[in-house]
């Protein structure tokens, strides 16, 4: 071996220990660096999946701030599970925990919220409200910060800055946007212009505030925010719409679900004071979808047929054809019709009858459908064969009453009475007397 190459190897010799003592280090500052790496993520993942009251919560805080001393989300735990303790100096040692979570984290609104809570708790009123305010300097478009501040602001009778905060996040957050109103429906004394006022004037809170005023029975009111948006603002909220008119109908706010019934277009021609579709001429609307035309519940030995063949006016009637049908009530076929309280009315339909027979045969009865009394009732229908003829039928609408309900009941015969034979209806009006 030549002398040069030697030399060679002796150079990479010489060499080669501080190589490997480099690579060691190397290997060695790795390892601890992913300790500390795996022992922080530990630490943190324990805080964010623990509950401060779930049980062993302080168990799990202790290890989860051994693994990651420095992590706000652990010392966050840590000063949770400390919250339930309300002797002054368990409180005053939680501020300064809550107040070191802060420091550590200094641009996350969260912990912010956390010690102005905590300051609010030792009495210390400033304190929390500057803490609050940094909350919402750092994310002034986030809600949580505005909702607290708000809330911090109602409990020191700060009102008109607590309503401030509380209109921001009513105006950008559906959650929050009931218990706003509920807030101040409480704090006004359901004084409504105040409440609008707090609300705004957005698209989306209309429909909200229509929704809440529905959910306190004050329909007019719900009826007049909604009717303040556009038609394309109401087309694009048409499931609101749909639960605001059926939780009157259910509620028995009959006016106020017929002008939202109307105005979604599910029963356009509804109006008060009508018989819809008294003579027949357009088809019997599925019962789940009808609100105010006549709704049929599906009976046994019983069946219902618009009849072309058969009329007093129009194109068609309906034709009620009974097969043995023996229960003592009868409710088959019903509408609601709006009417003015106190108001003096003539109801006429159009009757026929084709054999006929029973002991108790059909009626119309009409009802206060605002509390299902009686009003009147028709005599029962004839039995046998009879041509058309008129019914009259005069009531005064009760004082309570916002509708009436048109029914088919039954003359009583007692228990396993059957009917037999059909009737037919047509031609149904309703008139205000002077």
């Amino acid at each position: 071996m030549s002398e040069k190459n030697l030399q060679q190897i002796g150079i990479l010799d010489a060499c080669a220990l501080p190589v490997r003592v480099g690579l060691i280090a190397s290997i060695i500052v790795a390892l601890l660096f992913g300790w500390f790496a795996v022992r922080w993520q530990l630490g943190n993942m324990l805080a964010e999946l623990t509950a401060p009251n779930e049980p062993g919560a302080k168990e799990v805080a202790a290890l989860a701030l051994s693994f990651s001393p420095n992590d706000p989300m652990t010392n966050w735990l840590a000063a949770s599970t400390k919250k339930n303790i309300f002797t002054p100096e368990a409180i005053a040692a939680t501020a300064k925990d809550f107040e070191h979570v802060a420091r550590l984290a200094p641009n996350d609104y969260r912990w912010w919220v956390e010690f102005g809570r905590a300051r609010e708790q030792t009495e210390e009123p400033e304190a929390a409200e500057k803490a609050f305010l940094r909350a919402v300097e750092i994310a002034p478009n986030y809600t949580y910060p505005h909702w607290q501040l708000g809330n911090f602001y109602l409990r020191q009778n700060r009102s008109e800055e607590a309503f401030a905060e509380l209109k921001k996040t009513a105006s950008t957050n559906s959650v929050y946007r009931d218990q706003v109103f509920s807030i101040a429906w409480d704090y006004y004394e359901k004084d409504t212009a105040r409440l609008e006022e707090i609300a705004g004037d957005s698209p989306s809170v209309r429909v909200g505030l229509a929704r809440f005023y529905a959910s306190k029975e004050r329909a007019a009111d719900s009826l007049r925010i909604w009717n303040t948006l556009s038609e394309d603002e109401k087309a694009a909220n048409d499931v609101i719409a749909r639960v605001i008119a059926q939780a009157f109908y259910e509620k028995r706010i009959f006016r106020q679900s017929q002008e939202f019934v109307r105005g979604l277009g599910i029963e356009p021609e509804a109006r008060a004071e009508t018989v819809q579709n008294g003579g027949f001429e357009n088809p019997i609307g599925d019962i789940k979808e009808t609100y105010f035309g006549w709704r049929r519940a599906p009976v046994e030995k019983i069946d219902f047929k618009l009849d072309p063949t058969q009329k007093r006016e129009g194109s068609r009637s309906l034709r009620v054809s009974f097969n043995g049908y023996s229960e003592p009530i009868l409710y088959s076929l019903y509408q609601y019709v709006i009417v003015q309280p106190l108001a003096n009315y003539r109801l006429t339909f159009w009757l026929r009858t084709e054999n006929m027979k029973s002991g108790g045969t059909p009626a119309l009865e009409i009802y206060n459908a605002n509390d299902d009394k009686i009003i009147v009732t028709s005599e029962a229908f004839p039995t046998g064969t009879n041509d058309w003829r008129q019914v009259k039928l005069e009531f005064a609408a009760p004082a309570n009453a916002e509708a009436v309900g048109l029914r088919t009941v039954r003359a009583f015969c007692g228990a396993g009475c059957p009917i037999f034979g059909t009737f037919w209806y047509d031609d149904f009006k309703l008139e205000r007397l002077k």
